[in-house]
């Protein structure tokens, strides 16, 4: 098969990628607030070298796993930029092996806030964790890490999708000669329409917080480690009707435990405004695996409204449903794009509320079902997989959902000093009891 066209060697970054940079205050100094973690569980120990293998077929038609972040001064576009293919190295790859269970999430944290430096190292990186301790049938843990503006969630699991089907097909690339879509197509619009809606945006991005929004974060407590609690729990089907795997009904049991963390804390209680990602690939389609390719719809609610979690997960759904009617995710995507023309420390300075250091309440994604390509990986079954973003220290607190092999999977991530150990728990129990679930096993 063809390799990539080698006068593509510039990826610019796209408009959400520049966005997760912009929320990091620390550019010069770019690292843990960046990773985000894919945590893969098999039924066996994988083969190293089947992994090995399929990267470097990988890379032979794509080389943005081992591309460096660069951005010609002093205001050119930030981009990956890729060298020949006998310049290019498989991402490092780092195998451990754990004898007792509670040695895994020390493990992971310590893979989560060992920062990459784009500029100088690969975006991503592969770490084998070998669990001797479920004997008699040790199982193995795949951990992908990547700087967080490479690609998104779904991004790593397309990556994964595609190195695990060339590890399944020897011989000849197994695409022929139509290889995937690894990044997104050109924007269909010109310049004026686009800016056209890019303007419509931003004029209604200014309404949205008249009252700037209060998180717990704040300045990280040093060292300002990213935190996290993961729990896996099993959904009957009598308690998790269709409405309950919706984002608004979760973000609305999110809202109830984060309320009762900010009464707790004795925060003001001023309207709460949270991002909430839409996934801008074709239904159906596998899409582009780099770039961030997300819109986003903006929740408002009060705390006030988190004692009443179906009536707001209704209000919840109508917000988003004027603003799929109204256009306004696909006009906050086309906006974005425009951030390429300003330099990372303006970037959210067009809105009002931030000139408080406040950008959202809280984070919440539900980054739905574990592909069904990947029921097995590297010759393994996959027993459950999940994912771990580290959040920016405003607004310091995120919760993600996710499901795999029958799991409800919930993470809890944060920085280390903006809530506590305990505090995160209540977190999760809340969202447990109002979801009906019970621990799996």
């Amino acid at each position: 098969m063809a390799a990539l066209k080698r006068d593509v060697r510039r990826l610019p970054l796209r408009g959400a990628d520049l966005v997760l940079l912009a929320r990091h205050p620390r550019w010069k100094g770019v690292g843990l607030d960046h990773n985000t973690m894919l945590v893969v569980e098999c039924d066996g120990p994988i083969d190293a070298e089947r992994i090995t293998r399929a990267w470097d077929r990988f890379l032979d038609v794509c080389p943005w796993p081992a591309a460096r972040l660069r951005r010609p001064f002093p205001w050119g576009k930030l981009h990956w930029a890729a060298g020949s293919r006998n310049t290019l190295s498989r991402p490092p790859l780092r195998r451990a092996t754990i004898t007792a269970r509670d040695q895994l999430h020390t493990e992971l944290a310590s893979e989560l806030n060992l920062g990459i430096e784009p500029r100088r190292e690969a975006p991503l990186r592969v770490l084998l964790v070998d669990d001797e301790s479920a004997r008699p049938s040790p199982t193995s843990l795949l951990v992908l890490t990547w700087f967080h503006p490479l690609m998104d969630a779904r991004g790593g699991e397309n990556l994964l999708t595609h190195l695990n089907h060339l590890d399944r097909h020897e011989g000849a690339m197994p695409w022929g000669d139509a290889p995937p879509t690894f990044v997104p197509d050109r924007a269909p619009r010109r310049l004026l329409e686009r800016g056209r809606i890019a303007g419509a945006s931003l004029k209604y991005l200014r309404t949205l917080a008249p009252v700037p929004p209060v998180s717990p974060g704040g300045p990280p407590v040093p060292p300002g480690r990213a935190c996290f609690k993961h729990e896996s729990f099993v959904a009957p089907p009598s308690t998790d009707p269709r409405a309950t795997r919706e984002i608004c009904w979760r973000v609305a049991l999110v809202g109830k435990a984060m309320t009762e963390l900010w009464r707790r804390r004795d925060l003001a209680e001023v309207p709460c405004l949270l991002p909430i990602s839409v996934d801008m690939r074709p239904k159906g389609e596998l899409g582009a695996t780099f770039g961030n390719q997300l819109g986003f719809h903006f929740a408002r609610f009060t705390p006030s409204d988190t004692a009443d979690v179906p009536g707001l997960a209704r209000a919840l759904r109508r917000q988003m449903a004027d603003a799929v009617r109204d256009g306004q995710i696909e006009a906050n995507e086309v906006a974005m794009e425009f951030l390429q023309y300003q330099p990372l420390s303006r970037m959210l300075r067009v809105l009002p509320w931030t000139e408080s250091g406040e950008l959202f309440s809280f984070n919440c994604a539900d980054l739905a079902d574990w592909p069904a390509a990947l029921a097995e990986c590297f010759g393994r079954k996959v027993v459950n997989a999940y994912h771990v973003p580290v959040v920016p220290p405003r607004p310091g607190i995120g919760v993600f959902f996710n499901r795999c092999g029958g799991r409800s999977n919930l993470v809890v991530s944060w920085i280390e000093g903006v809530v506590t150990e305990a505090e995160a728990a209540r977190i999760v129990e809340v969202i447990r009891e109002g979801m009906g679930w019970s621990a799996a096993n």
